[in-house]
């Protein structure tokens, strides 16, 4: 991979990983787009991937440290109201990560088959763009605080997290959805899905990074420029969606759907034709 492919690609990730747009899916579609000749299931691309995720993973933790450095004071100073708040935050954010890492260790295998096929990455786009969009019909104008989240909730954001172990549907929007429909405002949906995004992302990287060692797998320069890149844009676009979310409570979601189908329709028609 050239040097301007990796930074394409990495600000791309840095993109599509934390809007509700798939990043899964647009790394599936776009070397077929650009006529890469990338193979998506060979071990050296696997691990650009897993770089470029792990930069996310970096840029969700720094993004978020004040929350990080709460929930670290909580669990050793168990005094007061603000560190039961942050303690039971802290649980919560754990038990919306299980049903990911139960589901996704169990369905890896026939999952995987679907990885790399454009097509399919490109229809689950259109089908992503409907669930933001029904999500902010049904949801309404939600008004709930982090505080008020119950374990229920919790573990329905968690079990909505398991949506994007399919390409072309979004972890960030199929769990802000989750949560708006639990009576988070669209901001808090959105702080929890990234809190709940940072641990899954770098255990999906610890589980992936061996096997792809294993079989061959190599980080070069470009891995790692990719991993950087991906990072501080990654950082960029979280300031840009949290602003967001502040500003636009109402049908927050809905133009992140037009995308989606706009984007969707018009891949399915260039793989369709070339």
């Amino acid at each position: 991979m050239t040097a301007i492919q990796a930074i394409v690609t990495a600000v791309l990730q840095g993109v599509t990983e934390l809007f509700p747009i798939s990043s899964l899916g647009h790394a599936v579609i776009l070397p077929r787009l650009l006529h890469w000749g990338v193979d998506e299931k060979a071990p050296d691309w696997l691990a650009y991937l897993a770089v470029m995720h792990f930069g996310t993973a970096v840029a969700l933790f720094i993004f978020f440290w004040r929350d990080w450095f709460a929930f670290g004071l909580s669990l050793i100073n168990r005094a007061g109201p603000r560190s039961a708040a942050d303690r039971r935050a802290f649980w919560l954010v754990g038990l919306a990560t299980i049903p990911a890492v139960v589901i996704g260790a169990g369905l890896h295998k026939p999952l995987s088959a679907a990885f790399g096929v454009p097509w399919i990455a490109a229809a689950f786009l259109i089908v992503n763009g409907f669930l933001l969009y029904f999500g902010d019909l049904i949801a309404g104008e939600a008004v709930g605080k982090l505080d008020q989240l119950n374990w229920k909730g919790a573990l329905a954001i968690g079990f909505a997290q398991c949506l994007a172990l399919i390409p072309g549907i979004s972890r960030s929007g199929s769990t802000i959805v989750a949560g708006v429909i639990a009576g988070l405002k669209h901001e808090e949906a959105a702080r929890f899905s990234f809190l709940m995004g940072a641990p899954i992302i770098l255990a999906a990287n610890v589980y992936e990074a061996p096997k792809l060692l294993k079989e061959g797998a190599t980080l070069g320069p470009m891995a790692i420029l990719s991993g950087i890149v991906a990072g501080v844009v990654a950082y960029a676009s979280l300031a840009f969606l949290m602003r967001w979310f502040q500003k636009h409570e109402f049908e927050a979601l809905s133009p992140f759907a037009y995308y989606c189908w706009a984007a969707g329709l018009l891949f399915l028609a260039i793989i369709t034709l070339t």
